[in-house]
């Protein structure tokens, strides 16, 4: 005979506190005597549902302390409720009302209070072991779950949610075989209002380049010794695409997150990004609220890259060569910044003055010129545009102060061929390396293990920790 241990477990989670205890009773015996009344000879499965309600929020002893896990009884821990409920072949379950209510049925209306532990666990040793637990909410979301000691045991990997309903399906079988089952439902309380946590994210909906990235602005600070509280965002934050790509959030600062794949999107992807924070606990009394998705669509990559050195720019389209373009770049004390950068923007005319990068007015280096096609790539002004005036240092020597010239023609075609979000890269410069953050998008000059360095979540992005259990929503073992 299968013996199991009682196992009490709390999950960190940002909906119900609510313990579920399964024993699987032979036919014609019962786990309680106030279980008695069920027919002659029928199969049952006692459960006893354990909650923090609402009005118990604190979850303190009488005296104050912190409850623990083992102290989550009546009387015990303030704001503990416990029914008992039945489930029988047939998933018929019914409350069974304790022996000091004389018989009447009772349900607790009031909310469950977040931060606990969902667990279903075979009651007595040696009465069954669990085949089936399925627990989904009013969204039709399954919550992620583990099957433990040999079907004994099954527990939350996934926080709960602040505010919404659950429905819980059990089924388990007795020592015979026989199958039994129950369809367990509760709500969880909603979360206090004001200070919900939002993100907004980017880009706007449109069409980008191989290089644009997601961005999350979240509407509170997360800290960076949260790391709990930024797992728990992090995850929330949902990033697809088809096709798929390996990719990982990565924290800016308290505030900012950018998700990017680890190369470049592939032509023609279609990226949705989606917030799971509603009602998800993420630490402090604070929870997450609802944010608004976007989605983008990737064209064709193009890769202009340019070499100081060789003054040329070469133009990839799906890594095949469309154009290779005389340049000149920042010279002697003006080096055009190494790395990769993302187009920004375009504008068809600007005006370029020295004193917008630091130049003084009526220096030898001080200039004021109209400027026309002006692809931008850096916020401090760094730009691919025409420039007529130094047509014959173009392809030969570097005379600018860091942007990237060319001629007017040529300008006029990259600016018509690039949009927000293509990848201009700079090589061979001797420029400074262009930052990852705060200059445009430089994300791309930080590496996959340093990106990776960036999240929050310790493992592979969206794969669990090498020996961790698998979490399925659904279970079935084999008893």
């Amino acid at each position: 005979m299968r013996r199991a241990r009682r196992t009490r477990m709390v999950v960190a989670g940002a909906g119900a506190s609510v313990l579920l205890m399964i024993g699987a009773a032979a036919p014609g015996q019962g786990p309680g005597a106030d279980e008695g009344r069920r027919a002659p000879g029928a199969a049952s499965v006692g459960l006893l549902v354990g909650r923090v309600l609402d009005e118990g929020r604190e979850a303190v002893r009488p005296g104050g302390e912190q409850c623990a896990v083992e102290v989550f009884r009546p009387g015990m821990c303030r704001g503990w409720r416990q029914e008992r409920v039945v489930a029988t072949v047939g998933g018929q379950g019914a409350v069974v009302p304790p022996p000091a209510l004389g018989g009447a049925s009772r349900r607790v209306a009031r909310g469950t209070h977040a931060g606990g532990p969902l667990e279903i666990s075979v009651a007595e040793p040696g009465q069954g072991v669990l085949t089936d637990v399925s627990v989904t909410d009013g969204h039709g979301r399954h919550l992620a779950g583990t099957l433990a000691e040999g079907g004994r045991r099954w527990v939350n990997m996934e926080s709960l949610r602040a505010g919404e309903s659950y429905t819980v399906r059990v089924g388990a079988q007795d020592p015979a075989g026989t199958a039994v089952g129950v369809t367990l439902e509760f709500r969880t309380a909603p979360p206090a209002e004001g200070g919900r946590l939002t993100a907004e994210f980017g880009p706007r909906e449109g069409t980008y380049g191989a290089g644009e990235i997601v961005t999350a602005e979240l509407s509170h600070p997360v800290p960076a010794a949260d790391g709990l509280a930024r797992s728990r965002v992090e995850q929330a934050l949902q990033v697809t695409s088809h096709p798929h790509v390996e990719g990982a959030w990565h924290w800016v600062d308290e505030t900012t997150l950018h998700y990017r794949p680890r190369s470049y999107w592939p032509a023609h992807t279609t990226v949705s990004v989606r917030s799971g924070l509603d009602g998800v606990e993420i630490g402090g009394g604070r929870y997450g609220g609802p944010s608004d998705g976007v989605e983008f669509t990737v064209a064709d990559r193009i890769e202009a890259v340019t070499d100081s050195a060789a003054h040329t720019m070469t133009v990839r389209r799906n890594g095949r060569i469309i154009r290779t373009i005389p340049v000149t770049t920042g010279k002697a004390g003006f080096r055009t910044r190494a790395g990769v950068k993302v187009v920004l923007g375009k504008e068809p005319k600007v005006r370029m003055r020295g004193d917008s990068v630091g130049i003084k007015r009526g220096t030898s280096e001080f200039y004021d010129l109209p400027v026309q096609y002006a692809t931008r790539v850096t916020w401090s002004g760094e730009y691919v545009h025409a420039a007529p005036w130094s047509v014959e240092a173009q392809g030969q020597e570097n005379v600018s102060h860091g942007c990237t010239g060319m001629s007017t023609e040529d300008a006029a075609w990259f600016f018509e061929t690039v949009r927000e979000g293509d990848i201009v890269e700079v090589v061979n410069s001797g420029g400074p390396r262009m930052e990852p953050f705060g200059n445009g998008i430089g994300d791309w000059n930080l590496d996959w293990q340093a990106w990776r360095a960036g999240s929050a979540l310790a493992t592979t992005y969206g794969a669990p920790a090498p020996g961790d259990p698998p979490t399925p929503s659904r279970l079935s073992p084999t008893t």
